[in-house]
């Protein structure tokens, strides 16, 4: 067994092992309280831990049989433990939501709502059966052993998976697309443990995966909206959801744009400050551009 199974030699390991040690860890104790009790917090936590081990066996571990299989059960739970927590949030921003409701818009929405979730959690139910979860923690241990982590460079990996923002404005497709990306970035950044550039370049991803994740809630509450009581003119409820969807994209958008542009600068940064320190021949004249300069990522969003 590899070094990082092992709790004997847990300080022996890279950092980066270290850190996917835990990743392994905590999603199978998310595995544990989920098949126990599906509280919105333990839908959540697996979730999230289940989406972190995605992504370290996609983009750490080699194609076999098992990979596909592993990739395979956790997409379908986490999928449905997304769709169950993303009726939690609208909620709860339902109910935090103090407008005027003459219409009795906003407590129809709440019942069809409720309704979901109950469709939502039988579902997850029965795909979290025992036998599904027994499978899915054997084929865990055996992709833990199989991640490749010599040599690998937690923020430099993570940079490579960003999107690139182009020329052309941000639609709410594209922006959905980049706020799946820098969810996985995060992930893959988070190898590099708590050093203060690893943590700078977690924090930059954070907060633009919240100001879209804050997005996202807001449209799929407006298309809900908008299918059951039509456009803003005939819902009081649907015009208020639109104008937070709308001011949310912006929002979202900026942060995305600010990330990229704070991390490219970064990782600019570190590679000039690698250049310097290797040995260079006397008549060598090496020129260095600023890694502001060199941060040329930029946003056409419009609001």
């Amino acid at each position: 067994m590899q070094s990082n199974g092992s709790i004997h030699n847990h300080l022996q390991l890279s950092i980066p092992q270290n850190q996917s040690r835990l990743v392994f860890e905590r999603v199978n104790r998310s595995l544990g309280r989920l098949s126990k009790n599906m509280t919105p917090q333990n839908v959540h936590h697996f979730r999230t831990n289940g989406r972190r081990v995605e992504a370290l066996i996609d983009q750490l571990s080699s194609e076999t049989r098992n990979k596909k299989k592993v990739l395979k059960l956790v997409a379908k739970l986490t999928k449905r433990a997304g769709k169950l927590r993303d009726i939690d949030v609208q909620i709860a921003f339902l109910n935090n939501l103090r407008v005027p409701d003459r219409q009795n818009h906003r407590a129809q929405l709440l019942e069809l709502l409720g309704e979901e979730h109950a469709r939502r959690a039988r579902k997850l139910a029965k795909a979290a059966d025992s036998a599904t979860l027994q499978e899915l923690r054997k084929r865990l241990r055996r992709e833990q052993n199989a991640i490749k982590l010599d040599g690998v460079d937690p923020l430099r990996l993570a940079l490579s998976s960003l999107p690139k923002p182009s020329q052309v404005p941000l639609t709410e497709k594209t922006l959905h697309a980049f706020r799946i990306g820098v969810k996985q970035a995060r992930y893959l950044a988070e190898l590099a443990g708590e050093a203060p550039k690893a943590k700078l370049f977690v924090d930059e991803l954070k907060r633009a995966q919240d100001a879209a994740g804050e997005w996202h809630d807001a449209v799929k509450l407006k298309e809900k909206a908008e299918k059951r009581f039509g456009s803003a003119s005939q819902s009081a409820l649907v015009s208020v959801l639109q104008n937070i969807s709308r001011a949310r994209f912006s929002t979202a958008s900026n942060a995305l744009v600010t990330a990229l542009t704070t991390l490219n600068a970064l990782v600019t940064a570190l590679t000039t400050l690698s250049q310097e320190r290797q040995p260079v021949k006397p008549s060598a004249r090496v020129q260095y551009n600023s890694a502001a300069s060199n941060a040329t990522v930029r946003s056409t969003a419009v609001a």
